[in-house]
């Protein structure tokens, strides 16, 4: 699963928790409740295996009306070791219509105790490991009556999932699909829903004529039936785990590649059918690239993707039939500022049908074999397809995400047998820590021994359940050392390092002294393998060390005094660091060290002393023309143009950048800061960019023209209104919110209506960016009902928190706005602060 939407809210509460008044005391105290929360205590087991599933066959049809399924399920089975005379399913929320035993061919009822979420069977005697059984279950489904909690990414846990059933929307297209990890799919089935069970599966799925079926494994047949309906049968001939067996259909159109003689499909809204191969086209080279690295083919007889309406969840790798979020349909246009977001997704979900569906947590407790591997998969595809700077890139954004976090909610170990909810274990340190620390131990072991160690740890394990302990011993066979004190630190311990660097020079010896420091406040001390490259004379010399002290200092020779100590030379340790050393050095390593983060870290160092140090300037001016476009983007947005020779330094490149670069978020990042020159000149300039293909650089021209001309502004925003997408939209809402026409109001609101799946909770922030602007009463009443419908829909405390300390904020900045002016206005603004602050209660007070 890829939680698009939990990284997109941490970064949007991380953000907001000055403006909110959230402190570090209220923070401390929520830790503190975690701490005594008693769910905590219990110690969260691999689920004891009485029975094992060998086999599951299921027949469905739906009830579009009721949002029924239909469901007949024979299950074979038989006794993990010891015998048995009894069998318990999970079964959530059905209607159980019979249960009987199948032997050649005829059915026996049996006894069973249901009490709405397990079926408790008395079998028809006691069976011995070597004998397997058959259940039959005649069985409703009926998930939208079902009352279980999600997670932060599903706002709920009913399993299957009815849109627009009874087509009363006519922008939403009909579309059942199905969700089941961590539980849930024994809302739509029985079976034995954990992760450490695996079988086999047949699906025969009974719909209308118009719509398109998907299912894991291949389509065996389809049989038209006398009633108008066609039967689809899906089989899965190798074994995987429940909360992988999908369903899907709706009216899709469907676009066909083959890797290796396996079929590779794109199932995408009919309007997208021309973008499908923009969106999806390189899974192929994927499926060769992954396949390769891990020494490991791609095991499973095809695959397939397919994208959802009011998907939450971001993707989620079902076995050969990965479901997306509406998110990744996007136009060529769209593509263009995506940042290759879409493709990191894509990869996601495919390196999971080795991490994940192939061998697969045990319990949720071990979830990093799962996450952790597909996270990195993510950093491998851009490093192989797009280049290390671009790798590098995604991990500091990962790093920086995990570190926001532990700032928001705490630490945690990576491997944790203590948590309040298994929804809880989808975070940023499964994900974005679990990502990095497989980063680092590549690099202390090297590439060839890291992909040897994946392919052991695979072979072991397939069609199997695993834990991290498994991946120890992979590694410890492979590269014949032992590894316990890597997976005791990052594995089964929490936090991470805080490093002080200083140096001592002695000239008269020709040496230098790094003096490492670990400066955390636990007692913990790391043990970290790394390389210091010492810059003598334009050649870099490598020294690899390892400390395991809280003080460790290491001695080094040299002919002449180095232009550059660069420790953590390869950037890969997940730390905090405080390294003490001259500008001059920061300006060598720009100029000469290899990484993305050398030349990141650089240009920090500059935009700090750019307001007295023309050296910094200099460099500033270096990194504007960085061979990758997105040291460019980040280069433009440090710059200080307030300060005379920055901007004497900067503004010709600046210009050049934002008419001809060749990344479009290079171009709308040089836009935007002309813009806030709101200097006539670039009026031109900024009119032209709306006219470009890229949506952000629409955006940044509109926004930049609207501070120059906001009548020319209006007009254009006017013409754009037809397709308009991403940042678009927020840049005509901002130009339509200073014209102050109540009529422009409609545009806004309607853009939200038409969004959907979790890009709604993106759009809701810029909504309410826009009402707070506004002096509307009708606007922002019909904008607040909107905002609040779209919490309920989504069901997620962190959703409805945030959103309710927004709109209490808004109410608070409209109410201080009434104080300034009189009559009628400061009437309005009442109101509306007061409709805010009402709604931002109810909205507190729904939050379970």
């Amino acid at each position: 699963m890829n939680l698009h939407l939990k990284q997109s809210l941490m970064g949007m509460l991380i953000g907001g928790i000055a403006g909110l008044g959230m402190s570090t005391s209220l923070m401390a105290q929520s830790d503190k409740a975690a701490q005594e929360d008693p769910a905590l205590k219990i110690y969260r087991a691999s689920a004891t295996k009485v029975n094992d599933l060998v086999h599951t066959k299921l027949d469905v049809r739906f009830d579009y009306a009721k949002r029924y399924l239909y469901g007949k399920a024979w299950i074979t089975l038989k006794p993990h070791f010891y015998a048995t005379d009894s069998l318990t399913l999970d079964a959530k929320g059905m209607d159980i219509k019979e249960v009987a035993v199948v032997k050649a061919g005829k059915s026996s009822p049996l006894k069973y105790s249901y009490d709405d979420l397990q079926l408790h069977i008395a079998l028809d005697k006691s069976y011995k490991a070597t004998e397997s059984y058959i259940i039959y279950i005649s069985y409703t489904a009926k998930p939208d009556e079902l009352k279980v909690k999600g997670s932060a990414a599903i706002s709920d846990a009913k399993g299957l999932y009815f849109i627009n059933p009874d087509g009363k929307d006519p922008k939403k297209p009909t579309q059942i699909w199905t969700q089941g990890e961590t539980e849930s799919s024994s809302a739509w089935f029985p079976t034995i829903d954990k992760t450490n069970q695996k079988c086999t599966e047949e699906i025969s799925m009974t719909v209308e004529k118009k719509y398109v079926t998907l299912s894991n494994g291949k389509l065996v047949s389809q049989k038209n039936n006398a009633d108008g309906t066609r039967t689809d049968t899906w089989k899965m001939d190798l074994p995987h785990s429940p909360y992988l067996f999908m369903m899907a259909l709706g009216e899709y159109a469907i676009v066909k590649d083959t890797w290796r003689g396996k079929e590779v499909s794109y199932y995408v809204e009919k309007p997208f059918e021309k973008y499908a191969r923009n969106i999806f086209g390189n899974t192929p080279e994927m499926l060769t690239f992954y396949s390769k690295i891990l020494g490991y083919d791609y095991p499973w007889v095809k695959y397939s993707q397919i994208t959802g309406r009011d998907y939450v969840s971001g993707a989620m790798e079902n076995t050969t039939a990965t479901l997306h979020g509406e998110f990744i349909q996007k136009t060529d246009r769209e593509l263009l500022d995506n940042n290759n977001y879409n493709e990191g997704v894509i990869a996601h979900e495919l390196f999971h049908h080795w991490f994940g569906d192939l061998a697969t947590a045990e319990s949720w407790s071990n979830l990093t074999v799962n996450e952790s591997f597909a996270d990195y998969s993510e950093y491998l595809w851009l490093e192989h397809k797009y280049g290390k700077d671009a790798a590098d890139e995604h991990s500091l954004e990962a790093a920086q995400s995990y570190m926001s976090m532990v700032q928001y909610a705490g630490d945690k170990d990576l491997v944790r047998f203590h948590y309040h909810d298994k929804e809880d274990m989808f975070d940023q340190i499964t994900y974005q820590k679990g990502g990095r620390i497989l980063h680092m131990l590549r690099n202390a072991i090297g590439d060839s021994a890291f992909f040897k160690s994946l392919n052991v740890y695979l072979k072991a394990n397939a069609f199997k359940a695993t834990e991290a302990h498994q991946l120890r011993l992979a590694v410890e066979e492979v590269t014949g050392r032992d590894m316990n004190w890597f997976f005791n630190e990052w594995y089964f311990g929490k936090g991470f390092p805080q490093l002080d660097i200083s140096y001592k020079y002695n000239d008269a010896a020709n040496t230098v002294t790094v003096i490492l420091q670990q400066i955390q406040k636990e007692d913990k001390v790391w043990h970290i393998p790394m390389a210091i490259d010492i810059y003598e004379g334009g050649k870099a010399n490598r020294h690899n060390i390892f400390m395991e002290h809280r003080v460790d200092s290491f001695t080094f020779s040299y002919t002449a005094k180095p232009d550059l100590v660069n420790v953590d030379a390869d950037k890969v340790v997940l730390a905090k660091i405080d390294d003490h050393r001259a500008f001059s050095t920061y300006a060598y390593q720009y100029a000469h060290a290899p990484n993305y983060m050398d030349r990141h870290i650089a240009i920090d160092e500059a935009a700090d002393a750019q307001a007295t140090n023309p050296e910094a300037v200099k460099l500033l001016q270096l990194a504007l023309k960085d061979k990758y476009h997105g040291l460019r983007t980040y280069a433009i947005g440090k710059l200080n143009l307030s300060n005379a020779a920055v901007k004497t330094a900067a503004l010709p490149v600046l210009t050049d950048l934002a008419k001809q670069d060749p990344s479009s978020l290079v171009r709308a990042a040089a836009l935007l800061q002309l813009g806030e020159l709101k200097d006539p000149q670039y009026a031109a300039l900024f009119e032209a960019a709306t006219k470009d293909k890229s949506y952000a650089v629409e955006a940044a021209g509109l926004e930049g023209l609207a501070t120059l001309d906001l009548e020319k502004a209006y007009t254009i925003a006017k013409q754009l209104e037809s397709d308009t997408k991403g940042k678009l939209v927020n840049a005509i809402a901002g130009v339509y919110a200073r014209k102050g026409n109540a009529s422009d109001v409609t545009f806004v609101a309607t853009k939200f209506d038409e969004t959907s799946g979790q890009d709604k909770l993106n759009a809701a922030f810029d909504y309410l960016g826009f009402l707070s602007k506004i002096n509307n009463t009708p606007a922002v009443t019909k904008g607040v009902d909107q905002v609040k419908a779209m919490t309920a829909q989504f069901n997620n405390s962190q959703v409805s928190t945030y959103i309710s300390n927004w709109m209490q904020e808004i109410s608070k900045s409209k109410s201080q706005e009434a104080t300034a002016v009189t009559g009628a206005n400061r009437d309005e603004l009442l109101k509306q602060a007061d409709y805010l602050r009402k709604a931002s209660e109810e909205i507190k007070a729904s939050i379970k």
